[in-house]
């Protein structure tokens, strides 16, 4: 599988000129690192879902306050971050991001699977609208790489919902690149179950940065 996070200069000469993009290469990182992920995700998952008594919650706050304190002189620069940069993790090692597995990415396109968990609850048992158009972005930047396009920001996306999004369920997200025009990149992807049911699609239009933007 083609790595979905290093950049690769030499195939973009321009590549330093394009907002001054750091250049992510992958993380190395033991079993350690998955596990505090996993457990981030938990807690973000137990804050929405609770209810808790006052000694609790500032037990709580406590304990938060520890691990702020615990972590914070660790703090890097863009680019040197562990988040994000650990293609094997769910989400890319990223708890922004949906914590997903990358299946497939290569030039014909990007394969995802997961779920959707308490902590993306919008209501009635169902995924947040606003999280799709995370899912969906993500993607979109994983596609229009592997398939070779230079540095490139969202100029729009358009998202069909079909059915509602379940939570605890695992998904599949891919898509692919429709046409390249100039600087512009057209994509369309879909969400579907296992059973290949369709929950959502979206169009997008990536547009190649010139030099000097961000």
């Amino acid at each position: 599988m083609t790595d979905p996070i290093e950049l690769d200069r030499e195939s973009d000469p321009d590549y330093d000129h394009h907002g001054g993009f750091p250049r992510f290469v992958p993380a190395k990182v033991g079993p350690e690192y998955g596990q505090l992920l996993e457990a981030l995700r938990t807690v973000q998952d137990l804050a929405v879902s609770t209810s808790l008594p006052a000694e609790v919650a500032e037990a709580a706050a406590g304990k938060a306050r520890e691990l702020i304190e615990l972590m914070t002189p660790h703090v890097v620069a863009e680019g040197r971050q562990t988040a994000g940069r650990v293609p094997r993790l769910p989400g890319r090692g990223s708890l922004l991001l949906m914590p997903w597995i990358i299946e497939k990415i290569d030039a014909d396109g990007v394969r995802s699977r997961g779920m959707f968990r308490r902590f993306h609850l919008g209501g009635n048992s169902a995924a947040h609208g606003g999280t799709l158009p995370l899912l969906f972005d993500d993607l979109f930047g994983l596609i229009q790489h592997a398939y070779g396009r230079p540095i490139s920001r969202t100029a729009y996306l358009h998202i069909n919902y079909r059915k509602v999004t379940p939570l605890n369920t695992e998904l599949v997200v891919e898509g692919a690149v429709d046409r390249v025009e100039g600087r512009k990149t057209f994509i369309n992807a879909r969400l579907t179950d296992l059973d290949g049911n369709l929950l959502a699609d979206c169009e997008a239009l990536m547009v190649q940065l010139l030099p000097g933007q961000q």
